[in-house]
């Protein structure tokens, strides 16, 4: 895995390697430095304001977004810099793992400590929201699932491991996802796959995230082609260095998609306040669909990953 890994960074110029501290510094004084203000985005996971403290951190403001500490009060008082792709998860891609874990990658493995300070996948997180979500996989989760935080929106599914971060945020990790996979030509599951497609399509990208790709871009040298619209992903895609849009692919596992996407005909729709999706064809409500509550999809896995099921009225 790592020299494949190392054949791909070579595709491509890399600027100097640089720390995960150094990177904490450069995120705060040159990305995010203006985005703690009760007219900002705010923490990733919850939204909450914050003040800096130091020369990376911060000191969160609770009350700002509702938020309840659930076990950890010193952690919940301060931001953290979240691996959106967590360390463990590119880490484990690596034979520096396999030999001594992460402590042995940041000391010999220059391909980790590059993907450990890739600032594109560094985010402002509360410290409590950051510790529990480990390295457990995003996912749907159902209403059963209770909120831990208040009133934060992002939910841990701590029996199975699984997060669902705030709708705010869900576009934006996925794209995350897929640079950093596609960069350092990291695995990914079918199944993971088909729900970031799906938050791809039903979150695009905000004013913010593109400004914060430019400013990213700006310091370390390379922007996130998903976010600036020169990629785009594709099931199982694999890693390339051809910065443009490739062609749909079928989705082999699944023949009731493939209709729709191998002729490029009319998108699968989805209501995002009830929840359920129409075909094109089948579907009586299926032009009824308008306005901001309208979302579509490429494909019935992409809709149903994003926890959208088939309208009932669909013959």
């Amino acid at each position: 895995m790592v020299s494949a890994v190392t054949a791909y960074l070579g595709l491509r110029p890399q600027p100097e390697v640089q720390t995960f501290e150094q990177a904490k510094v450069a995120l705060r004084e040159q990305v995010y430095y203006d985005q703690n203000s009760k007219t900002n985005p705010g923490t990733f996971y919850c939204g909450c304001r914050w003040e800096w403290v130091g020369r990376s951190g911060g000191r969160v403001d609770l009350a700002s977004c509702g938020y309840q500490v659930r076990s950890q009060q010193t952690r919940a008082e301060r931001t953290e810099w979240e691996h959106v792709v967590p360390a463990w998860v590119f880490g484990h891609q690596l034979q520096c793992w396999q030999k001594g874990g992460r402590k042995n990658c940041k000391d010999t493995d220059a391909t980790f400590r590059r993907m450990e300070g890739d600032m594109h996948n560094l985010t402002p997180a509360i410290g409590e929201v950051n510790a529990d979500r480990s390295n457990y996989s995003y996912g749907m989760l159902s209403s059963s699932v209770p909120k831990s935080y208040g009133s934060c929106p992002t939910r841990v599914d701590f029996k199975n491991r699984v997060v669902e971060p705030r709708d705010a945020v869900k576009g934006q990790a996925a794209r995350i996802y897929f640079y950093m996979h596609d960069r350092y030509g990291l695995n990914m599951s079918r199944q993971q796959q088909q729900l970031f497609m799906a938050w791809d399509r039903q979150f695009p990208v905000s004013d913010w995230e593109r400004e914060r790709d430019r400013r990213i871009a700006k310091v370390q040298g390379n922007s996130n082609p998903f976010v600036t619209g020169k990629r785009t992903w594709v099931l199982d895609a694999k890693a390339s260095d051809v910065a443009e849009v490739p062609p749909i692919e079928e989705d082999e596992d699944n023949p009731e998609s493939n209709s729709t996407v191998a002729a490029q005909t009319a998108p699968i729709v989805g209501n995002r306040n009830s929840r359920v999706y129409h075909l094109p064809e089948g579907c009586p409500s299926y032009e009824r669909v308008t306005g901001d509550t309208r979302v579509e999809f490429r494909t019935v896995a992409e809709a149903e990953a994003a926890g959208f099921k088939k309208a009932g009225n669909c013959r």
